[in-house]
Parts: structure tokens; C-alpha cells; sequence
């Protein structure tokens, strides 16, 4: 697995897109989020459909048009720097095969951050943009608004990436299987990884990867059911790590770490646990596509070189 390409980072006064390619935004919420950004010295520009609700299906922000036509737009003006999803939800999947790949493409490299449902559009940026990608806070997110690491490890990412280049787990040694490995990041939340299984932008395997995955109020067994479709479609064969996020309301915790090791430990990979990335508080921005190391000993990712250019 190689190296993706490293978007330019962020500079005080660049101009940042925010979508919602999934889920409908509360307004109060998503200028909570402007202020911080601004508070930045970015400039926020709002794309025309994010305060949207589909009419018969209000989980969606707008139809799925019109969340692929705001994504298009806002990746394809050289106006703009990054482009920020304002929050997850569901939804991507259907908009996905609506964007012109070969349109984005030709605007170069820039930022895109998101998780969640975002997973999707992360595989895709990989796989038809070759490009690094930020598994991070949704600027309109719950966790982003109201918890202060959360904004200042995406803030460093963002404008210092070299100032984050070593990530730490929220237990340090907390190693379901212990030992080292080297790979190139790929990832995101778990239910949509098997969800994504068989699509033209989905990876085709982790091989040469290390794997971070998280998700939220999914039971175990319906955990153990992603991970063994994940199995036995030969899906992680190959994968050099595993980092596991947060799992919040998925049940508790021994329960998930016997899913785990069942499920995982019979990779003969390290794996590490506890790592503080996805819908826990106080996430981190986890980069997707560029070269590091694990360690499932001491707990850290440390990245052979920064995120962003």
C-alpha cells in the first residue's frame, strides 16, 4: 500500500468550505462551529444546501444532488483550501457516485476532513484522488463544539502538522496484542467499512495498512458481524495493525475487548486499543493515508512525516 499525496497545509486567512454531504445541521450548531473557525483566523464559507432537510427523508441534508453538487463546487474552487463536513449521520453513500471524480481531480490537492458516515468519501478520496485524508471532528459535531482537545489537536493538524506527527493513545499499553508494525493509515468508522465491502470507491483491502476503525451505538455482536465480514472476505488479510478508536454506546467495554480479541487476535498483527479517535470525547485527527509506525506497547502512531505539506 503507498503513500497517498499530502494536501498543502492550512495558513492564517484561508478560506475553508463547509458541507454536509450526510446528515441535516441544527443552525445553533453549525454557527458554534463558524465561530470557532473563525476564532482561527480562517474564513468559513457555508455551502448552499448544508441547513437543508430532505423532505421525505429528513436523516438526509437536501437531496442527494444537491449534497454532491455543494461538495463538487466547494472542492473545485481554487478559492478555497479545505473542505470541512459539518457533520456525519448517513447519506454519503448515496451522493457518492454523483460526483465528478475527474472534475475534482483536476483541482489539485486540499484539505478534507470529516468521520462518521464521512468514511465513505474517505475511501473515495483515496482510491480515485490518491489523496491524505483527515479522519476528524465534524465542525458542527457535538464533541468538536464542546470539548477543547478536540480543537486543538484538529487545529495543529490544520495550520502545525509536524507539531503532531506522534498520536497517543488514551491508555498508553493498552495492547490487545502487543508488538510493532509498519503501514500506511486507512480507515475510519467500522459499520461503514462492511457497508462500502463490493463499491467502486471502497479500498480493496488493508494489506500493507494499518487499520483504524471506531463506531458508535453498535452492540457487540453486531461488531463481531462487521469484523467477520469483514474476514471472510479476505478484506484484512494482510493488514500489518490495528488501532482501535472510541466505541461509544456500544456496550461495555469487556464485553467489546472479547469481540476484539476473538475476532482480531487471530491475525498475528499488533493490535492497540483505547486510542481516543471517532465519536469518543475529545478526539483526535487521525491522518488516512500516509506511512507510520505503531508501537501497541507504548501506544503511539508516529507518522513518518506530517499529515499536510
Amino acid at each position: 500500500m503507498n503513500q497517498l499525496v499530502r494536501p498543502p497545509r492550512l495558513a492564517p486567512g484561508a478560506r475553508v468550505a463547509v458541507v454536509a454531504p450526510s446528515g441535516p445541521v441544527p443552525e445553533e450548531r453549525l454557527q458554534a462551529g463558524l465561530d470557532i473557525l473563525r476564532g482561527w483566523d480562517l474564513d468559513p464559507v457555508v455551502a448552499p444546501h448544508v441547513l437543508d432537510r430532505h423532505g421525505k427523508l429528513g436523516y438526509l441534508a437536501g437531496t442527494d444532488e444537491q449534497r454532491a453538487a455543494d461538495l463538487r463546487s466547494a472542492w473545485c474552487d481554487p478559492s478555497v483550501a479545505a473542505v470541512l463536513c459539518a457533520r456525519g449521520g448517513y447519506g454519503a453513500q448515496r451522493m457518492v457516485d454523483l460526483l465528478d471524480w475527474d472534475a475534482m481531480r483536476a483541482a489539485g490537492p486540499k484539505v478534507f476532513a470529516g468521520f462518521s458516515d464521512v468514511t465513505v468519501l474517505h475511501q473515495a478520496f483515496a482510491t480515485r484522488l490518491g489523496l491524505v485524508t483527515l479522519y476528524g471532528p465534524a465542525a458542527a459535531g457535538v464533541d468538536f463544539l464542546k470539548n477543547a482537545r478536540a480543537q486543538d489537536h484538529l487545529r495543529a493538524t490544520l495550520f502545525e502538522p509536524e507539531s503532531v506527527t506522534t498520536l497517543s493513545a488514551v491508555s498508553p499499553g493498552a495492547a490487545l496484542v502487543p508488538g510493532r508494525a509498519r503501514g500506511v493509515t486507512l480507515g475510519g468508522c467500522l459499520s461503514l467499512l462492511a457497508s462500502d465491502l463490493g463499491t467502486p470507491h471502497a479500498h480493496p483491502g488493508a494489506r500493507g495498512g494499518l487499520l483504524l476503525v471506531e463506531d458508535v451505538g453498535e452492540s457487540p455482536y453486531r461488531l463481531d458481524r462487521y469484523l467477520t465480514q469483514l474476514l471472510r472476505t479476505g478484506w484484512l488479510d494482510g493488514a500489518a495493525g490495528i488501532v482501535l478508536g472510541s466505541w461509544a454506546a456500544c456496550g461495555s467495554y469487556g464485553e467489546l475487548r472479547a469481540v476484539f480479541a476473538d475476532r482480531l487476535g487471530g491475525l498475528g498483527v499488533p493490535v492497540v486499543e483505547e486510542f481516543g479517535f471517532g465519536h469518543g470525547e475529545g478526539a483526535l485527527t487521525m491522518p488516512l493515508g500516509v506511512r507510520a509506525e505503531l508501537d501497541a506497547g507504548t501506544g503511539t502512531l508516529t507518522l513518518d512525516e506530517p499529515a499536510l505539506s
